[in-house]
């Protein structure tokens, strides 16, 4: 049974921490909800600082689980594949999948920010304080020191369950890790990010296409696009630091202007401030956060980001981060309030997810920037198409299992390379699908993966 007297502290009102108070006062926990930034609902967000996210079936699991995906469906836009703008030669829009439930969904991270603060506001048993900044973490007496913003004064408060989701630069974690006696590193990538936009046509139309996510592959860099709600696009620009071409070349308004019409003029077309955006708003960087203990084993536990931060190459940082709500949720009804148990199961469950899905969403930069004009690369998608149909309890696309479903990521990382190995086996020196070798197909792939799982194959 669940002990509501139980103070349960949250740290970071962002996505997760949101999403999961939501989760707790439903149960019947007492809980706090502290977030350094001002109350997003009354505050404009700064435009340049979020990049645009794709909800998945992950994260709408979790949602439903804490009954609030009604509320955040009105937000979504459905993306059915990649549009590939290549720099010569006609559009191309290659499907994510090959069912119609298989879409991605572009959805703001604000709006959608909003409306967990706003169900989480709602139980009477969850209290928001914004514009204050936990500061320190004493493990040993339960306490966390914050900074109110506002008033300036530093305050301590008392907790018998705290929850780190302060996200990538998180300051609970350092405290959590240590005193669970591991360590954590983050792993910067050598490129950085710039976000723009692509504004509305004629009343609030789409320019582009609607339903995609648009890809520029430029082999070592891209850019992106993904539609917002009111027919506008956020477009992101990923490039490397230093080096040719690089964000340090890029000092002024001519070179930029250069660079966007020389490597992507039609995009360069529907952005009428460039210029004006790309120095207005900042530079991002992109880093993986790795920890080899989420928890100390008693009463204190990290969440989201601050646990597993990935670059947003696979679309799933946040749908980890909702999964990981979703777990803790199941594992708090399995075991109810022995909080121990819980939190080491947790860990036991995600820590090798969280590594497993931070190297695919790596390697997915590759893929979008370098291989999905590649004919090989189309040719691999097809046959693993093929393959699913014949064999669906067997071979699902990496892709598609890490998209679609709720294969465990390490599941889906071990699986994609046995998957990978099959396809280069089959398909050699081949260049169509007529020459694949059914038989031997059917071989491999019985010997080779075994049945999945029902509970983790989406029933859509």
């Amino acid at each position: 049974m669940v002990n509501v007297q139980k103070r349960v502290l949250v740290v970071g009102g962002g996505l997760v921490g949101s999403l999961f108070s939501v989760m707790l006062g439903r149960l019947g926990y007492t809980v706090d909800l502290f977030e350094k930034r001002p109350d997003m609902r009354t505050t404009v967000i700064p435009a340049g600082r979020s990049i645009n996210l794709a909800l998945a079936e992950r994260g709408i699991r979790a949602l439903r689980m804490a009954g609030v995906f009604d509320q955040v469906e009105p937000l979504l836009i459905p993306m059915r594949g990649r549009m590939l703008h290549p720099l010569n030669g006609p559009l191309e829009l290659s499907s994510y999948g090959q069912r119609p439930h298989e879409v991605i969904n572009s959805v703001s991270r604000g709006e959608l920010n909003l409306r967990m603060l706003a169900e989480a506001d709602k139980a009477p048993n969850v209290r928001l304080r914004f514009n204050t900044e936990c500061t320190a973490v004493d493990i040993e007496r339960r306490l966390a020191t914050f900074v109110d913003h506002v008033s300036g004064e530093a305050f301590t408060v008392e907790y018998d369950v705290l929850l780190g989701t302060d996200g990538a630069n998180s300051v609970v974690r350092d405290a959590v890790v240590t005193s669970g006696g591991g360590t954590w590193r983050t792993d910067w990538l050598d490129h950085d990010y710039k976000e723009l936009t692509i504004p509305p046509g004629p009343d609030a139309s789409y320019l582009i296409e609607k339903n995609a996510l648009h890809i520029w592959p430029r082999h070592g860099y891209m850019l992106i696009a993904l539609p917002n709600l009111g027919g506008s696009f956020t477009v992101t620009l990923f490039l490397m630091k230093e080096g040719l071409p690089s964000f340090a070349e890029l000092t002024t308004p001519e070179a930029v202007n250069k660079f966007f019409s020389e490597q992507f003029p039609d995009a360069s077309a529907l952005i009428p401030s460039l210029a004006e955006e790309f120095f207005g708003n900042p530079t991002g960087v992109l880093g993986t956060v790795r920890c080899t203990k989420w928890t100390n084993g008693r009463d204190a536990l990290l969440l989201g980001d601050a646990a597993h931060a990935i670059v947003p190459f696979h679309g799933q940082g946040m749908n980890a981060g909702f999964e990981d709500c979703g777990v803790l949720f199941e594992l708090l009804g399995e075991h109810g309030d022995d909080w121990p148990a819980v939190m080491t199961k947790f860990e036991q469950m995600r820590i090798d997810n969280g590594n497993a899905i931070a190297d695919m969403a790596l390697e997915n930069y590759v893929t979008m920037r370098d291989s999905v004009l590649d004919p090989i690369f189309q040719l691999k998608k097809e046959l693993g198409f093929e393959l699913e149909r014949r064999f669906p309890d067997r071979f699902i696309p990496r892709y598609s299992m890490i998209m679609f479903h709720s294969i465990p990521y390490a599941t889906s990382k071990l699986r994609g390379e046995i998957q990978e190995e099959i396809l280069n086996t089959l398909i050699g020196n081949r260049n169509d699908l007529s020459q694949i070798d059914d038989q031997l197909a059917e071989r491999l792939i019985l010997e080779r993966l075994s049945p999945i799982e029902p509970g983790f194959v989406s029933n859509q």
